[in-house]
């Protein structure tokens, strides 16, 4: 069993859904935790309790990852309260689904990649900073960064441009032992868009129909990936983007 015994493992949108897998999975596996949220406290909470249930150090952090200055903030308390990062986990993003090119509105453009780009770039930005030596970076993209999908133009888009970032950064800090990573996953059941089981019947069934594995992928399916690359054993894999997609082709 891998450990992450004596790391600290900042994870930002982590109150809900992937973010709290992966933050819930390195508590499990030794480490202390920074709980990233915008605004669901409630959530936040919960997931405290759960990791202090797990004997784990842990604290929630909230911050707003579209301001610079909240991702600074963040940072700046996680080593306030642990004295070191060794994890970051790029995690925090929205979703802009089924709206086609000529639909999509200034103000949705600018929120998405406020966050899932901008927000991301400056998150990475602390991380490298921060990060001990031989520490890990992780960006969760998305596999529409992949396989492009109709009415995904806009959020394609911003998880997009952070790949990229990856391929940069590892080769600007490789030096130091740090790898930096992404994971790439297909849409997730029961979580962000998919929370509920009815919710865009028509998608889910595109993608469905797309899978060979006939399902979408569950939190834990990216946690076991996350787990990777926090570990050793990822030790010298380094620049990587790792498709969790059951072999999609959407």
């Amino acid at each position: 069993m891998n450990s992450l015994n004596n790391k600290v493992a900042v994870i930002t949108g982590s109150a809900r859904g992937l973010g709290k897998a992966i933050a819930e999975r390195y508590a499990a596996l030794g480490a202390d935790i920074v709980i990233n949220y915008s605004r669901d406290k409630a959530s936040a909470d919960e997931v405290v309790s759960n990791i202090k249930a797990m004997g784990a150090n842990v604290i929630a952090v909230q911050a707003d990852v579209s301001k610079v200055a909240d991702i600074e903030r963040l940072f700046k308390e996680a080593k306030e309260a642990f004295g070191k990062i060794d994890i970051v986990v790029a995690n925090a993003g929205i979703e802009l689904v089924e709206t086609p090119v000529t639909d999509f509105t200034e103000e949705q453009f600018d929120r998405v990649f406020g966050i899932n780009t901008k927000g991301t770039y400056f998150t990475m930005q602390q991380a490298a900073k921060n990060v001990e030596d031989n520490g890990r970076i992780i960006y969760i993209a998305s596999s529409t960064t992949s396989f492009p999908v109709p009415g995904m133009a806009v959020y394609g888009g911003s998880k997009t441009t952070p790949r990229y970032l990856v391929d940069i950064l590892s080769k600007e800090i490789g030096h130091r032992g740090v790898t930096v990573n992404s994971i790439i996953p297909f849409a997730v059941d029961h979580s962000g868009i998919f929370a509920e089981a009815d919710s865009y019947p028509a998608l889910r069934k595109q993608l469905l129909d797309s899978c060979p594995m006939g399902r979408l992928a569950e939190v834990e399916d990216v946690a076991n990936v996350a787990e990777f690359f926090a570990s050793d054993l990822s030790s010298f894999v380094n620049g990587q983007h790792l498709l969790v997609n059951g072999g999609a082709t959407n």
